[in-house]
């Protein structure tokens, strides 16, 4: 047989298209063609995979060799189609017998002697392979990885010769067998019980959890707001499975590390780019707010950050996802982070500190403030200031709740809301609130009165509607009372 079709998968975005690998073997000088819109990584495979046929113990065909990587229009990228082409070659020339090339796919770089090495991207690799109920051929380093998805056949090798072997019939590889999956809650080792004091600032924080509010904590240097913010993760509800596995397929994507089970948590430096913060590049990567998908994205000394890129958070808040086009395509990645920030108050950061050791100008902390702009203070639902400790606060042995304590409130919270609309609060839209936060004649008259000396926009307006329902839903109530909306306001004051 002078012809073969092999089946793998090439990434874009964090999608795993299929990609067809077609090799023809035909009469004419020696020579090695891939065609099919190949970047320099597997043009370089040529090289890679004739050592790893030789080094294996076959003969690497002395004849014209064309392989075309199909979608033509589709860029491939990377070295995890060596072991494909290996085979398409092997199986063109007549070395091992064909297969049922619409039952597997291969992925894995070769080495030059024939061993297989670990790629990126398996996990969606695997994902988009499991939908196509085919079986999974890949190098032993990224088998448990693959095996997490529980209708994937998954058959780890470590070299071209174990991949040849089994479909020779010769010492067949053993299907990966499926243990208890990896993706579970972890215990969080940051917990609430380390803040003293901070009662309003943590129940703010609680009701940011609840919901899936976005939240800015105002204070001097030292108060708590960062350990406010990096416990927020420890009281959140767990993930569910398919939601994990998607973060776990954004983190393998990007290839960066994750701890199985927990919802991310990013803090980038406040001197992140604006592709670094949204993506981007010649290959649009996901940046900080994929990477915070279904998490919390962390924004410390807030008016540190360039304007351009904290105003280049204003879309994604809304709108839950990112699109990133370039010339030749335009791929869209989920952004349905938690957006919580902490700024001081001024430069030096002591403004309105009862010791008047701030010497900031009324311009310096008017100037400071202002490099944030108002639609963007407008898209964050609490405003809480975070007071300095007292000598009483720090010094008390007295236990605060734990985590384990309030996660219990906000899951209860969380489920009350999933069992109402479907959705947590933070996604409902002003028609919904309509029928699942109505307001009584006293509520709407508070609120009326609110938005007259607030000057809310109406943006404002449905924020605050969803925060009340969520303090409702707090305290197990079916209905928004006036205490409920009342506290809802509070937390929505303005700059000093």
């Amino acid at each position: 047989m002078s012809f073969a079709k092999i089946y793998t998968r090439g990434v874009f975005g964090l999608d795993a298209p299929s990609i067809e690998v077609e090799v023809h073997i035909s009469q004419g000088l020696p020579s090695l063609t891939i065609v099919g819109l190949a970047e320099a990584a597997v043009r370089e495979s040529k090289d890679r995979v004739r050592s790893a046929i030789i080094n294996s113990g076959f003969t690497f065909p002395i004849k014209r060799l064309t392989i075309n990587l199909a979608p033509a229009d589709l860029p491939k990228e990377g070295a995890r189609l060596d072991l494909p082409i290996a085979l398409g070659i092997l199986i063109a020339s007549g070395q091992i017998p064909s297969i049922p090339s619409e039952n597997y796919e291969f992925i894995g770089e070769l080495s030059l002697d024939g061993q297989l090495r670990a790629v990126s991207s398996t996990l969606t690799i695997a994902m988009a392979s499991e939908q196509q109920q085919r079986a999974l051929f890949l190098p032993c380093h990224n088998a448990d990885e693959a095996n997490q998805l529980r209708n994937l056949e998954v058959y780890p090798a470590q070299s071209l010769k174990e991949v040849c072997n089994h479909f020779l019939n010769i010492n067949k590889l053993q299907k990966l067998t499926k243990t208890k999956s990896i993706l579970f809650q972890q215990e969080d080792t940051l917990d609430l019980i380390d803040i003293k004091g901070q009662k309003r600032p943590r129940r703010a924080l609680e009701i940011a959890a609840a919901g899936g509010h976005s939240l800015l904590f105002r204070g001097p240097p030292g108060t708590g707001k960062t350990m406010l913010a990096s416990r927020l993760p420890s009281i959140l509800p767990p993930l569910k499975e398919t939601e994990r596995l998607q973060v776990a397929s954004i983190y393998s994507i990007a290839k960066k590390s994750y701890q199985f089970g927990h919802r991310p948590f990013r803090a980038p430096h406040h001197s992140a780019s604006h592709i670094a913060l949204v993506g981007g590049g010649s290959s649009p990567k996901p940046g900080e707010i994929t990477l915070a998908h279904l998490g919390v994205l962390f924004l410390d000394e807030l008016p540190e950050f360039n304007r351009k890129v904290i105003e280049s958070l204003r879309q994604p808040i809304e709108e839950k996802e990112v699109t990133i086009s370039r010339a030749s395509s335009q791929i869209t990645f989920p952004a349905s982070f938690q957006l919580i920030t902490a700024m001081n108050p001024c430069p030096c950061g002591y403004a309105f500190h009862e010791d008047n050791r701030c010497q900031c100008t009324p311009t310096m902390i008017r100037n400071y403030q202002n490099k944030i702009s108002g639609p963007m203070l407008d898209r964050i639902d609490l405003h809480i200031d975070v007071p300095p400790l007292s000598s009483y606060d720090l010094q008390t042995t007295i236990a605060t709740e734990s985590s384990e304590i309030v996660r219990n409130r906000v899951i209860k919270a969380y489920e009350l809301q999933l069992s109402r609309q479907n959705k947590p609060n933070y996604m409902l839209t002003p028609h919904e609130l309509e029928k699942y936060a109505p307001l009584d004649d006293h509520c709407k008259k508070i609120i009326s009165i609110a938005q007259e000396r607030l000057s809310l926009s109406a943006r404002s307006y449905h924020r605050i509607l969803r925060l009340a329902r969520t303090i409702a839903d707090l305290a197990s109530s079916k209905h928004i009372a006036s205490i409920h909306l009342s506290e809802a306001l509070s937390y929505r004051s303005p700059m000093q």
